[in-house]
C-alpha cells in the first residue's frame, strides 16, 4: 500500500463510493489519480457493510441510513439481510418511530438490492418488515424521549398508520 491510499480511501468512504458524488464536489479527478482497483473498491465497499451492520441499533437509525447509501453504490444482497437479521431480533421491541424508519429504510433497500437476492432471502425482507409495519398500527402510540412526530412529519397516531399502511402497499407492489 502506497502513501496514497489512505487519501483514496478517506474519499471513497466520504463519498460512500459514489463517483457521481465526488465529481458533484470535484474530487473525482483526484480519486481517480489514485488508480484505485475495482477489487480495492469492493473491499472498502465490504468494509464499511462490516462497519454500518456491526453499528446497527434502535437507538439510531443512522447505521441503518449507511447500509442504505452503500446499497444505491453497491447493491449486495448481504445488506439487505444483515438488516433483517437485525430488525427481526431488535426493532420490535423499539418505540413507534424507531419502527417505522426501520421499515422505510428496509423497503428503499430492498429495491435497490432485490436483483441481486434470491427469493427466499426477498419474502423473508418483505414478511419482517409487513410484521414491524403491522405492528405499528396495531399498537398503541409509543415514543421515546427525543423522538417527536413532526420531526418525521407526522402529526398523530393516525398519520404514523397511513405512512405505515403506504409502506405495507408498497411491499404489495413489490411482491406481484
Amino acid at each position: 500500500m502506497d502513501h496514497t491510499t489512505p487519501r483514496a480511501k478517506e474519499l471513497f468512504t466520504l463519498y460512500f463510493g459514489s463517483h457521481f458524488q465526488m465529481h458533484r464536489d470535484g474530487k473525482l479527478e483526484e480519486y481517480k489519480s489514485y488508480n484505485i482497483s475495482k477489487e480495492e473498491e469492493a473491499g472498502w465497499f465490504e468494509e464499511m457493510i462490516a462497519k454500518y451492520t456491526g453499528e446497527l441499533s434502535i437507538r439510531s437509525w443512522d447505521p441503518v441510513i449507511g447500509l442504505l447509501t452503500v446499497a444505491k453504490n453497491y447493491p449486495d444482497s448481504r445488506i439487505l439481510d444483515n438488516v433483517i437479521t437485525f430488525a427481526s431480533r431488535h426493532v420490535m421491541s423499539s418505540d413507534s418511530i424507531v419502527k417505522l424508519m426501520y421499515a422505510e429504510n428496509i423497503i428503499a433497500i430492498i429495491k435497490l438490492v432485490s436483483n441481486k437476492c434470491s427469493t427466499e432471502q426477498l419474502h423473508r425482507a418483505y414478511k419482517v418488515t409487513a410484521l414491524i409495519l403491522e405492528d405499528i398500527i396495531s399498537k398503541p402510540l409509543i415514543i421515546d424521549p427525543g423522538h417527536e412526530l413532526h420531526e418525521f412529519h407526522l402529526k398523530d397516531k393516525r398519520s404514523l398508520n397511513n405512512r405505515a399502511s403506504k409502506s405495507i402497499e408498497v411491499i404489495k407492489e413489490m411482491l406481484n
